[in-house]
């Protein structure tokens, strides 16, 4: 798969149809797991549509579980 340009990463960013709600970005044909958020001096933020982003979320989520768990059985 041919990397996209410059210009085509912007105009996804800018793109309304790419971000629900404004905040989550989703774009199947955009294949980086991170993004700029749409001010890009306030951090990144996951491609909810790249396969790998859900398996970053239940990861992130076990992990939380295992901390809760445990800190309760001590």
């Amino acid at each position: 798969m041919q990397e996209p340009t410059q210009e085509t990463l912007e105009k996804w960013a800018k793109d309304s149809k790419n971000w629900r709600l404004g905040y989550f970005y989703c774009n199947k044909e955009d294949n980086r797991l991170f993004v700029d958020k749409k001010l890009k001096d306030i951090g990144a933020t996951r491609n909810f549509a790249h396969p790998k982003a859900s398996l970053f979320i239940i990861g992130i989520i076990a992990f939380l579980a295992l901390v809760i768990i445990t800190v309760n059985l001590v």
